[in-house]
């Protein structure tokens, strides 16, 4: 479990078949690698992986093929950009984001970026199909003021549309300046995940032993909608 905050930006490097390395900026070792653990979970551009071996300057995990093919972590091995870091939550540690699971729902994309006087305004896309195998995509956990994560960076949703196709974030220029969203141009790909509490809700909604007790009327009536 992570809360979103980044404590370090890192590159990856291919190691061995489906295993690399992830090498920590130097300026932040000793906040990643000064009590990392094998076996310790860590979230790379919001993806989480096992630290499987520590290294001086950062540490090899592996990642299976869905896992790169549902994520951007192959396109980050292949161009050497950036990548967001942050080591799991501890108990009784803060919680200034949101509760991140790393576990990505889908990739998105940048529309746009622009700068205003307090904040970066930035656009993205969220997959999304009005097919019968939309239950497989993020757009349905995306409402205004809710919480999403891009590339593993807790974030407020300002804007989206009724059916969360894309959505806006502001972001604050040390999040900006001290993540990969700074390097992030129009078209880029990034990792998304929902709120887990959106799924939670979803899937009381969706069970039929809570059907007749949760609906969306109740939860209207309750001030969730």
């Amino acid at each position: 479990m992570f809360t979103g905050l980044i404590q370090a930006t890192g590159k990856l490097k291919p190691f061995e078949q489906d295993r690399f390395m992830v090498l920590i900026a130097e300026t932040a070792h000793s906040i990643i690698l000064s009590d990392l653990a094998i076996g310790d979970s860590v979230a790379v551009d919001g993806v989480c992986l096992t630290v499987e071996e520590i290294l001086l300057d950062g540490f090899i995990a592996t990642a299976s093929p869905e896992t790169l093919s549902r994520t951007t972590l192959e396109k980050r091995l292949e161009s050497a950009e950036s990548v967001n870091v942050e080591t799991s939550l501890r108990v009784g540690s803060k919680i200034g984001g949101h509760f991140v699971t790393g576990h990505v729902d889908g990739v998105g994309s940048l529309l746009e970026s622009f700068s205003t006087e307090t904040s970066w305004e930035m656009i993205f896309t969220a997959p999304s199909t009005l097919t019968e195998e939309w239950e497989k995509f993020i757009a349905r956990y995306i409402v205004s003021k809710g919480s999403i994560a891009v590339n593993g960076i807790s974030l407020t949703v300002a804007d989206c549309d009724q059916y969360g196709n894309w959505f806006k974030v502001s972001v604050i220029p040390h999040t900006y300046q001290e993540t990969n969203l700074s390097s992030l141009k129009t078209g880029d790909w990034v990792n998304l995940e929902g709120d887990i509490l959106g799924k939670y809700v979803e899937k009381l909604i969706r069970s039929p032993s809570h059907s007749e007790d949760v609906s969306l009327g109740f939860l209207a009536e309750h001030g969730y909608l």
